[in-house]
């Protein structure tokens, strides 16, 4: 990506996702990041120090960042369907 490179961030079931977008609301950087607003993560429920995982879906030119809290609850409802909906122990 190049500096100036629009994006858009948004929300989607606790997730936040951000594409190329022509018209987006934020610009990559010249030292190549991507400004964040502290105030745009707390809307997003992503507070500073939290462990966070990223997913590049390439082929859809986007980037998904999972709180870890909601990786916790993606593994749990997987593990669920798993056993049954027994609960273990």
């Amino acid at each position: 990506m190049v500096a100036g490179h629009r994006l858009d961030i948004c929300a989607h079931r606790g997730l936040l996702v951000i594409a190329s977008a022509a018209a987006g609301s934020t610009s990559w950087a010249a030292e190549g990041s991507c400004r964040y607003r502290p105030a745009r993560g707390q809307m997003y429920a992503i507070t500073p120090g939290q462990r966070l995982l990223l997913a590049a879906l390439v082929a859809h030119d986007l980037l998904v960042i999972h709180p870890a809290s909601a990786v916790a609850r993606l593994l749990a409802d997987l593990h669920a369907e798993i056993i049954g909906g027994r609960h273990v122990g």
